[in-house]
């Protein structure tokens, strides 16, 4: 039953997500920004990726866990339980992956 909770909360997230923001898109494999991927659901935890330091401060306070992709925890990405927190860590991590490189148009 939580799983479907979640479910539906991630869906509704990313129903949201796409229509607030130009270029995000929703697949079956998580959220997408300009073809970079920000976010998914793993089990009943939203995953995103944020920077570094941010991912490494959100798990010293104990707002997110590491996220291990293939038995490797990853440096930017982390496993939110709290559905309350998802809006909020969604847009982050849409931000941080969505911003363009600086320089890549000179």
């Amino acid at each position: 039953m939580a799983y479907d909770l979640a479910a539906q909360r991630y869906e509704d997230l990313a129903i949201q997500l796409v229509d607030e923001n130009d270029g995000v898109t929703a697949t079956a494999d998580g959220l997408f920004v300009h073809g970079r991927l920000f976010a998914l659901l793993v089990g009943d935890d939203l995953v995103v990726d944020v920077s570094a330091p941010r991912a490494a401060d959100l798990v010293k306070r104990g707002v997110a866990a590491r996220y291990s992709h293939d038995g490797h925890p990853e440096r930017e990405w982390v496993r939110v339980s709290n559905q309350e927190l998802w809006p909020e860590l969604a847009r982050e991590a849409h931000e941080y992956v969505g911003e363009p490189p600086v320089g890549g148009q000179s």
